[in-house]
């Protein structure tokens, strides 16, 4: 499994809603919300061959609320 984070911006009003949406969806390890230019921090992990980028784009971005994202990648922890 490859682990990644974004940070998500929602429309105002709207974070309960976003964050409420992504636990339902079961996609997420972890939400959390967060005070600065984004709403949420979330952390997905995802079978090693899935595209980041057609997961953030098809299960993600399509969530009614979100105004913008900021994909993350990480790499080896240590």
């Amino acid at each position: 499994m490859v682990p990644f984070f974004m940070q998500i911006k929602c429309h105002l009003g709207r974070s309960y809603e976003v964050a409420n949406a992504i636990a339902d969806a079961e996609i997420a390890s972890e939400i959390y919300s967060t005070a600065g230019d984004f709403d949420l921090l979330v952390k997905f992990y995802v079978p090693t061959d899935t595209d980041i980028g057609h997961f953030v784009n098809q299960r993600v971005q399509v969530i009614p609320g979100i105004q913008d994202t900021r994909t993350i990648i990480t790499f080896k922890a240590f």
